[in-house]
C-alpha cells in the first residue's frame, strides 16, 4: 500500500508518526512523560540546584557538608544515613576512606548535627555502620538529646574472618529519634519455615495457634536481608556495594507514611530513592561521587527490588 498520496490516509496520528491509512490506530510513541518536579524550593534555603528531580525527589551532586547546610531546619521526617566505613576502600574520585580515627569520628560528628537539625520533633535518624564507629557514633546522639530507640543487628555472611577475633557477621543500624517518635509503625515478619521441607522452624511454646496470622513482630535481629550480589538489583556502572531494597522498605515504613520526606546524605546506589519512589515517599538524596549512576538507576525500569513479605500495620 502507498503512502504518498496524503489525501487517502488519516491526519490524526500520534506526533512524530507517519502517515498511516484512514481507519488504522498509530501505535504510542515511548516519549517520557511529563511531571511536575519536586518542589524543592520548600525545604533549600539556597540557591544551589539539584543534579536531577523526581515527582517525589531531589538529588545533589556534591558533599553532604556542604549540601546539609542548605536543608531548612525541621522539614525532614526520616533521615537514613550509610556513610563510608572508613575500611579505605576505593569509591570515587572524591572520596577519601582512610581518615585517621580521630578525625573519622569528628566528620562523622558534623553531618549528624546537620541530620538532627534538619529533622521533625518526633523524626527518625538511622544510622549504618561498623559496630566499631556506632557505639561512638550512638553515645554522641544520646549526649545531643536524641531519643535511643534500638541498635539493630543485620546479620551479614558476607564478611570474611578475622585472625584472633571472633567472626564479625553482623552490621549495626542505630534508630534515634528526635523526641517522642511521631510515627512508628509496627511491622510483622512471616512466621520462619524451613527451606528443606517447608515446614515451620518453632513451635512457639505451644501457643503457635494464638498467633497473630499476619506473623511476628520484627526483631532488633534481621536476619533475612538478603546481599546485593546480581547485577539485576544495583547498576551495572557502580562496583561498589549496594544495599538491599528490604533493609530501606523497613526503615521507610517503620518511620513514615506516604507523603513524608526521607533523607539520605550518602546517597551510593540510590536504594532509598528508589525505595521511596516505589512507596510514595518524598525524598532528598546527596551523593558526591555517583549521582549520574544514582539518575540512571532510578530511570531503569528493569532494575528490580527484593522480595519483601512484611505485613505493615496502620
Amino acid at each position: 500500500m502507498s503512502y504518498e498520496n496524503c489525501s487517502e490516509v488519516s491526519r490524526d496520528v500520534t506526533p512524530g508518526s507517519e502517515c498511516l491509512p484512514a481507519g488504522v490506530v498509530p501505535m504510542q510513541l515511548r516519549l517520557p512523560q511529563a511531571f511536575e518536579p519536586f518542589p524543592v524550593e520548600g525545604l533549600v534555603e539556597s540557591e544551589i540546584q539539584p543534579f536531577y528531580t523526581t515527582e517525589s525527589g531531589a538529588l545533589f551532586d556534591g558533599d553532604c557538608l556542604a549540601v546539609l547546610p542548605s536543608i531548612k531546619a525541621g522539614v525532614v521526617d526520616t533521615v537514613f544515613a550509610d556513610p563510608p566505613f572508613n575500611l579505605d576502600k576505593k569509591y570515587g574520585a572524591k572520596s577519601n576512606d582512610n581518615l585517621p580515627e580521630k578525625e573519622y569520628v569528628a566528620w562523622c560528628k558534623k553531618w549528624l548535627d546537620e541530620c538532627i537539625r534538619v529533622l521533625k520533633p518526633g523524626g527518625a535518624l538511622f544510622v549504618y555502620n561498623l559496630p566499631k564507629w556506632n557505639i561512638v557514633l550512638g553515645a554522641y546522639l544520646i549526649e545531643q538529646g536524641l531519643t535511643f530507640r534500638h541498635d539493630i543487628a543485620v546479620d551479614v555472611k558476607s564478611t570474611l574472618p578475622i585472625p584472633g577475633r571472633l567472626y564479625p557477621s553482623h552490621y549495626s543500624l542505630l534508630y534515634f529519634t528526635k523526641g517522642k517518635p511521631k510515627t512508628f509503625r509496627k511491622i510483622r515478619t512471616p512466621i520462619e519455615l524451613c527451606r528443606h521441607c517447608g515446614g515451620e522452624v518453632k513451635d512457639y511454646g505451644g501457643h503457635r495457634h494464638a498467633m497473630n496470622p499476619n506473623g511476628v513482630n520484627l526483631r532488633d535481629v534481621w536476619t533475612d536481608i538478603p546481599p546485593v550480589r546480581h547485577w539485576k538489583f544495583k547498576s551495572k556502572n557502580r562496583a561498589a556495594n549496594a544495599l538491599s531494597t528490604k533493609l530501606l522498605d523497613r526503615v521507610v515504613e517503620m518511620s513514615t507514611v506516604k507523603g513524608d520526606v526521607v533523607l539520605d546524605p550518602f546517597g551510593g546506589s540510590g536504594t532509598t530513592f528508589a525505595v521511596c519512589e516505589k512507596k510514595g515517599r518524598k525524598w532528598l538524596g546527596i551523593e558526591l561521587d555517583f549521582a549520574q549512576q544514582i539518575r540512571e538507576r532510578l530511570a531503569d525500569e528493569d532494575i528490580a527490588h527484593h522480595k519483601n513479605d512484611d505485613f505493615v500495620e496502620g
